[in-house]
């Protein structure tokens, strides 16, 4: 498998030094990728930086992960308009343990030559004086070579400026190059395309403080059709961390995709070879209502992201609020899940105690909750039969539901007609 054809096809590449392609075909190459460590968990942005290193070791490179413990404590200027607040040590070290678990689920770290190994830029930079890093870094640096960045032209023409602890993160990034240059044989970075300025000035500082070669590749930036940010979403972000959300919301964020994006994002985010893509898309052209695409797409990241069976619950949760699956499947979800679940329905609290001596179906759904705006209302539907409580139907305005109704001794699920659900919430 050649690395830099493989990005190629699946429109990955951005731009790439030249010398890199003969270097990688040459034999094994050292390459990194840096992480930011501002959350004890990656989100659906750092994906296609993950999947950068996947096809870089199945090309049988060695990927380092690089988690900015020390540039976390700075702050990078690369794409932010401002300037971001500084993490302390604890916080740091917390993020790091989240990031590397999550990195263990998708690169080999136990494979022989290639291995994937995991560096903490703190570990070189906390001995490191000021008065060291000026001597040592700094010289070889000019100031106008540093002013011709990008990401710091705008941020000095902006309204906020740049503080001189942003405007030296392009040497602390660089003299990570270098390190990793002089240490572990590292002669490539990768990165997303706003880290070009930053990666370059790794191999200028390898040039002129080690008198060798270093080479740069980046990626496009992951962009949405309609022009908004990819990997938000109205709630935020879209983390890897089932706590942060949820696998059925992970699973639901991809099956929701356009099928243009959807075109798009199995080349990036899947191993699905050019052929298993193009199929793909033959069934899904012609019967674009199916979401082949969206289908195949979800399952495969949602599987490498949280495993199968977090994917088979979350198809579960799917057919349930489609009315293919009983009451019952609530039970097996934890709290999490099932307020996952419900995110964006109507939730109501109710007090137990009241619950225990008995409420009657009419002041249950327009007294204590507001499913129904007015007690009348409630009437007229439950006698019509439109409406339901733990999926099944309503059969007189003077029934009484308690404790026992409670799904897991804490949940009802109230229906009004066959798609608006309810979630009431007894504490």
């Amino acid at each position: 498998m050649n690395f830099v054809e493989e990005l190629r096809w699946r429109g990955m590449l951005h731009d790439i030094m030249p010398g890199t392609e003969e270097l990688l075909n040459k034999g094994i190459v050292s390459g990194y990728i840096g992480f930011d460590p501002t959350a004890d968990s990656l989100h659906v942005g750092s994906l296609a930086q993950i999947m950068t290193m996947i096809h870089f070791q199945r090309a049988g490179h060695k990927p380092f992960a690089l988690v900015g413990g020390a540039t976390g404590m700075v702050g990078d200027p690369s794409g932010k308009s401002q300037e971001r607040n500084l993490l302390s040590e604890d916080v740091l070290q917390k993020n790091l343990a989240g990031i590397k678990g999550q990195l263990e689920k998708f690169l080999d770290f136990d494979c022989g030559a290639n291995s994937a190994q995991m560096v903490n830029n703190y570990d070189w930079f906390k001995d490191f004086t000021f008065l060291d890093f000026i001597r040592e870094v700094g010289k070889h640096i000019t100031v106008n070579y540093m002013m011709a960045k990008d990401s710091v032209k705008k941020r000095l023409e902006g309204e906020t400026g740049m503080s001189f602890t942003e405007f030296t993160y392009q040497l602390v990034q660089g003299y990570d190059f270098y390190y990793l240059w002089k240490n572990h044989n590292c002669a490539l970075q990768m990165g997303g395309s706003d880290q070009w300025g930053n990666i370059v000035t790794g191999t200028e500082l390898v040039r002129r403080k080690g008198s060798g070669e270093a080479f740069a590749l980046t990626t496009q930036l992951i962009k949405k059709s309609d022009g908004t940010k990819f990997g938000k979403t109205e709630g935020g972000n879209i983390w890897l961390d089932a706590e942060k959300t949820s696998p059925y919301k992970f699973y639901q964020f991809w099956l929701n995709t356009s099928d243009e994006d959807a075109k798009t994002y199995v080349r990036i985010f899947t191993l699905f070879d050019e052929e298993t893509i193009k199929a793909l898309e033959t069934e899904q052209d012609a019967a674009p209502h199916l979401r082949v695409l969206q289908k195949a797409l979800a399952k495969d990241i949602t599987i490498r992201v949280h495993g199968e069976a977090a994917y088979e619950k979350a198809i579960k949760s799917s057919e349930f609020l489609f009315g293919n699956v009983g009451i019952e499947f609530l039970s097996e979800l934890s709290d999490g899940e099932v307020l996952g679940l419900f995110e964006g329905v109507p939730n109501f609290t109710i007090n137990i105690a009241d619950l225990e001596q008995g409420i009657n179906i009419v002041d249950l759904l327009a007294a204590h909750t507001t499913v129904f705006p007015s007690k009348g209302e409630a009437k007229k539907m439950i006698q019509g039969g439109g409406t339901a409580i733990n999926k099944l139907k309503i059969n007189s305005v003077d029934d009484t539901y308690n404790n026992d109704n409670l799904i897991s001794g804490k949940y009802l699920v109230a229906q009004k007609g066959k798609k608006n659900y309810f979630l009431i919430i007894a504490e």
